[in-house]
């Protein structure tokens, strides 16, 4: 299946020569393919069968009743980098908001030279499968599987796949990225590392401790009054070891999310000596990705990043 990006042209005043030729250039600019996670059957599934929820107001896109998980795959036709990015869109494990926390910052990355696929997860949902609150991590860690395996193919280093998350997705990238050494459900390779090489978490949550969790996340992955063994596995500060790769935290202080999410995942990468490197700034709020505009220092923040991939020999 192959996905049109789209464009917001307006027409009006533009020749049709021009408005085709724009077109011709986007879709040599990117190229995006979708690569269902499960050939032989999607794992823990009860069977339900129901439509993929897909709406867009407010100018967002939210999906759920995600029973066909897949990664996205935008392959930058001037590629200069053989690091590659697995994004995770955010959405409270409610839903996943798949364009301006996914396929926007995907093209971000291919504008500079870097393979990136968005991912398209299960949501935690008891009615839809068994076990529920382990399938988004093993959709992560089935994509990160995947892209390792074929890391030739795309033209990149197996040593440089990365996970990004935002809000949620920062949970689930964050998980990836410390119980990387337990491989979850039914699928699993002791061939193929599941461990990202590196973290990108922006307005993560992180801990799932009641002093400062999101508990519409919380609950919407382990249920109302979830017991204390299932918060500590969630809590992804306590299981930072010197393993961990490398990370870059975004928050903002006015966010929902509270910034003590960042602070407790930088405290725990400090002190396992993990490379770690965090910007917190005064106002922005929440899900602001690369899309709203007007608020301030906080838009900087791809910049911010860009730096730090650079020093790291991610991006050229």
């Amino acid at each position: 299946m192959t996905l049109n990006y789209r464009l917001f042209i307006n027409t009006k005043n533009a020749g049709i020569l021009i408005v085709l030729l724009l077109m011709v250039l986007m879709s040599d600019a990117y190229s995006q393919s979708e690569i269902l996670l499960y050939n032989n059957g999607v794992p823990g599934t009860k069977g339900v069968i129901i439509p993929e929820d897909s709406k867009t107001t407010d100018g967002i896109t939210r999906v759920k009743d995600i029973t066909e998980p897949a990664l996205y795959a935008f392959r930058a036709v001037n590629q200069t980098s053989d690091a590659a990015v697995i994004i995770c869109p955010g959405g409270g494990y409610s839903i996943l908001a798949i364009d301006h926390e996914g396929y926007d910052v995907a093209s971000w990355f291919n504008e500079r030279g870097i393979t990136a696929f968005v991912l398209k997860s299960r949501l935690p949902q008891d009615e839809l499968f068994e076990n529920a609150e382990i399938r988004p991590l093993q959709d992560a860690q089935q994509a990160i599987r995947m892209v390792r395996r074929a890391a030739s193919e795309y033209g990149i280093s197996p040593g440089k796949i990365g996970i990004m998350g935002f809000s949620a997705g920062g949970h689930l990238a964050s998980t990836a990225s410390t119980h990387f050494n337990t491989q979850v459900g039914e699928i699993t390779d002791s061939n193929v590392s599941v461990r990202p090489d590196f973290s990108l978490l922006i307005y993560p949550v992180i801990t799932f401790d009641e002093a400062n969790t999101h508990s519409g996340t919380r609950d919407n992955l382990l249920g109302k009054n979830p017991p204390e063994d299932k918060i500590k596995l969630y809590s992804n500060e306590l299981h930072v070891t010197a393993e961990t790769p490398p990370t870059f935290l975004v928050s903002t202080t006015d966010d929902g999310v509270s910034p003590e999410n960042s602070i407790l995942y930088y405290q725990a990468c400090r002190k396992n000596k993990v490379p770690v490197e965090m910007h917190i700034y005064e106002k922005g709020g929440h899900g602001y990705a690369l899309k709203k505009k007007g608020l301030g220092p906080v838009e900087t923040w791809p910049d911010r990043m860009e730096d730090w991939m650079r020093e790291r020999k991610l991006m050229k």
